[in-house]
């Protein structure tokens, strides 16, 4: 939570997963930060979002509110562009072990 504390507040946290509550603005950017494995649910939004790995590697995801995804921990920067704001809650699960990359 060091990173873009005006665009996520906690709303649960214990030793199994940290519930996240994001909103960003399109346009916004949000630098470099990491999430253990976590499901993504979008409340609101369309458009995509635009992440950069640490390792560089630009990809796009659609954004669209209804829309559920599981990540793999990662570390990224990202950036929402769309039609107005977005909405996201994101449940990080803690203590799952990193899996290897997918060939």
């Amino acid at each position: 939570m060091k990173v873009a504390r005006n665009n996520f507040k906690v709303l649960l946290e214990n030793e199994d997963v940290r519930v996240l509550d994001f909103h960003g603005k399109s346009g916004e950017k949000i630098p470099m930060h990491s999430h253990p494995a976590y499901v993504t649910y979008a409340i609101s939004g369309s458009g995509k979002t635009t992440f950069t790995s640490a390792d560089g590697k630009v990809t796009e995801r659609p954004a669209a509110a209804g829309g559920a995804t599981w990540r793999d921990a990662e570390t990224h920067a990202s950036e929402y562009t769309g039609s107005g704001a977005t909405h996201v809650i994101l449940v990080e699960l803690k203590g799952q072990a990193p899996r290897k990359p997918k060939p």
